[in-house]
């Protein structure tokens, strides 16, 4: 299946013609609260985010176990603060936990000082738990040009919110490097589900069917250009009994075929660590002329 003429022979993969790593982003309340504390008070919203730990999170690990594939779950420190066991029982079944914020706000919408704040919060929480983190992802995969170096700075190997590639890639920062394993708005299921009045979230419900079609030809593609199939589901949405069955008939449909391989984040990201041909990419903001792009 591989494109021959596609230089990228070094080990990473392990020789599979793609990596398959499953993330779920156990939000819950967060994204809401984010919008506004103010949210607190809608009970159906509120029930509508617990639904993903509470339901979604369960059936998800019995999934898992059923085909015998480890997963990364990301989660806001906020959400592990107020459901003490809930790290714990997702590492317990053989998956990576790993940063998600504290508050599932962007860092984008925060001053240099807040991210930093937000960040150790996070990781305070975990530190609590007896919990193992090793790698992190921005809220709404909002990171800014600090995110990489605060990475870093406090020990995790790997960030998982840019979009520069479709293969993992190594980042310079003011420390050590760091690995990046990229994302993209096709292989998340926030764009194909996510729905709310209040706040405001989406306008389109898409059928499970067509979902898992997308994805399916997404992996497809990646596999002729062995790249990092890097899925990100909520369990708050993808949790639901027709999106699950299709999820988990995607999930056997790539381990039917044979040459796609799937492992935890940290998994992948000491690999590329490992791989001497992968050379750190230095990333800097591109120059804004004010006179051409006023702020």
């Amino acid at each position: 299946m591989r494109d021959e003429g596609t230089p990228n022979d070094s080990p990473w993969h392990g020789g599979a013609a793609a990596v398959a790593t499953l993330t779920f982003d156990v939000d819950a309340e967060t994204p809401i609260l984010a919008a506004g504390g103010r949210y607190a008070d809608h009970m159906m919203t509120m029930s509508h985010q617990s639904y993903g730990p509470d339901v979604g999170v369960p059936r998800i690990l019995d999934m898992l176990d059923d085909l015998g594939v480890a997963a990364t779950f990301f989660i806001p420190g906020w959400v592990a603060e107020h459901r003490v066991g809930l790290a714990a029982s997702i590492v317990d079944r053989g998956h990576e936990v790993a940063h998600h914020s504290y508050s599932h706000r962007s860092p984008v919408t925060m001053s240099a000082a807040e991210e930093r704040a937000d960040f150790e919060r996070a990781l305070d929480v975990f530190a609590a738990q007896g919990i193992e983190i090793r790698g992190h992802r921005a809220a709404l995969w909002g990171a800014s040009w600090q995110t990489p170096s605060l990475v870093a700075e406090y020990g995790l190997g790997y960030d998982s919110s840019l979009m520069g590639d479709d293969r993992p890639y190594r980042v310079a920062t003011d420390s050590d490097p760091i690995v990046e394993l990229p994302v993209h708005w096709s292989l998340d299921d926030w764009e194909q589900y996510a729905y709310l009045p209040e706040p405001h979230v989406g306008s389109v419900i898409e059928s499970p069917v067509k979902v898992a079609e997308m994805w399916r030809a997404e992996l497809d593609g990646m596999r002729r250009y062995r790249c990092l199939f890097n899925l990100c589901v909520h369990p708050f949405l993808s949790g639901r009994p027709g999106r699950i069955a299709a999820l988990r008939e995607l999930i056997e449909y790539a381990l039917e075929l044979g040459d796609v391989t799937f492992e935890r984040c940290r998994d992948v990201a000491d690999a590329v660590g490992a791989d001497p041909a992968i050379v750190p990419r230095t990333l800097t903001p591109p120059p804004v002329p004010t006179e051409v792009y006023p702020r």
